[in-house]
């Protein structure tokens, strides 16, 4: 997390601020932005399979545009306008992927009023990133297609949650290209983030997991095991068997001595 502030520059310096960030995933907010400022995303990896990066513009985002550098040229990645929307988040391909620079412009303003710049970034490989077309369409793992017996089990050792629970409801918002699967827990497994927290109200234990919108999601009867990835905070599906159904995969791959990982039982 990175926090800086444009009232803190020389008033007639022309040199533009940068700061280094240098974890796969974070945030920065900007108040009071101010000129210009450059912001180099330098991960620390010896590898190079980080290749695309994700930006997640703050629903308040003011005073600024963000642009990416590529070979000596800038290039719009969010303007202040789109910023605001909900759920917008925009990807870009990293040519270099060790080093990323951002140049956020701020917007010209004839007041010192209160505008924040704040977004949040993930650096991604490009198998975690669906689609051709980044900039429309959210981040998710699912293909809208059912996981086969190895792609659940590889799931349950690496998803960043894993729930067993039951669909509430599904919401659709066309909008974003996107639906909401507000699911009723049974059982955290694991999860990254407190996404599925307990409602104060009813006690019980809730929580929402998006998919694309061209996935179809509808509500079914009886219990699921939810798997998934997390990103900018909110859990995207990937592979979500009838529970019944996993435990017969997973006791059948245990015996046989197949199983990627040990998975506690209920």
């Amino acid at each position: 997390y990175c926090l800086g502030s444009g009232l803190s520059w020389e008033p007639r310096s022309r040199a533009v601020e940068q700061v280094h960030l240098r974890c796969t995933e974070g945030s920065l907010e900007w108040m009071y932005p101010a000129r210009a400022l450059r912001v180099i995303l330098e991960p620390n990896l010896s590898s190079d399979q980080h290749t695309t990066v994700c930006i997640k513009p703050a629903s308040d985002f003011q005073g600024a545009s963000i642009y990416v550098e590529h070979a000596g040229q800038l290039h719009l990645v969010v303007s202040e306008a789109e910023g605001a929307r909900p759920h917008h988040v925009s990807c870009f391909s990293a040519h270099t992927p060790q080093r990323v620079a951002l140049f956020l412009q701020a917007s010209p303003q004839r007041d010192i009023s209160r505008r924040t710049a704040s977004f949040q970034y993930e650096l991604l490989s490009n198998q975690s990133a669906a689609g051709p077309d980044f900039k429309k369409m959210a981040l998710v793992e699912a293909m809208c297609r059912p996981c086969d017996n190895v792609e659940l089990l590889l799931a349950i050792c690496s998803s960043d949650f894993v729930v067993k629970g039951s669909i509430r409801n599904v919401s659709h918002d066309s909008e974003n290209h996107m639906s909401q699967v507000d699911v009723s827990v049974q059982k955290v497994y694991r999860q990254k983030n407190r996404i599925f927290q307990q409602d104060e109200a009813s006690g019980e234990r809730r929580g929402p997991i998006r998919t694309l919108l061209q996935c179809k999601v509808k509500k079914g009867g009886g219990v699921f095991l939810f798997t998934g990835k997390e990103h900018f905070g909110e859990a995207w599906l990937g592979c979500a068997p009838r529970f019944k159904d996993f435990l017969f995969i997973y006791r059948a791959a245990r015996e046989r001595g197949a199983n990627p990982c040990e998975f506690q039982l209920d």
